[in-house]
């Protein structure tokens, strides 16, 4: 069986044609043992994310693919799971910088890291809110940035307005 590099991009060779037919990028592929069996972890993002009934079509349309394929799992049985990325993945592609707009990151920039909003991105680079003004940044200044989980921002200034 080939070394786990080699498998995952045989994988992802195999896959991504209908990742992409259904409409969504092929973020990773992993395939990590559990006992007799291995798991394929296959994960997929797009602008609009991905929904559970997107995630069951792609899982019909990726084991489809495998099973064609089955030789790249050793012919060993498998657990399939198609997910998208989880709010820890790194911002390491214009399409990752796009998809976060409006969200607070931190991200290396030149020798110190940067907390801001991303206001902007396109493929050229991204523009940064750090409170203090914003400023645009191509995408080889920027480090891998990281999305932060900002509790109780979305409608926080609708509270009390209930019994008003």
């Amino acid at each position: 069986m080939a070394s786990g590099a080699a498998q995952r991009a045989r994988l992802a060779t195999v896959i991504e044609p209908a990742v992409t037919a259904a409409g969504y990028d092929l973020e990773e592929v992993a395939v990590t043992p559990a006992g007799r069996r291995q798991v394929v972890r296959v994960v997929v993002d797009t602008d609009g994310g991905v929904s559970l009934d997107d995630v069951a079509e792609l899982s019909r349309a990726v084991s489809t693919v495998l099973d064609e394929h089955d030789d790249l799992l050793g012919n060993s049985p498998y657990v399939l799971e198609v997910t998208s990325p989880g709010v820890d993945r790194s911002l390491s592609e214009p399409r990752h910088w796009r998809r976060a707009v409006g969200r607070l990151v931190e991200v290396p920039l030149a020798g110190r890291t940067v907390r801001a909003r991303v206001v902007g991105a396109d493929r050229d680079g991204v523009e940064l809110d750090s409170g203090t003004g914003r400023d645009r940044h191509p995408y080889a200044e920027l480090g891998r940035g990281r999305v932060q989980v900002e509790f109780g921002a979305a409608g926080a200034g609708s509270e009390g307005e209930e019994g008003s």
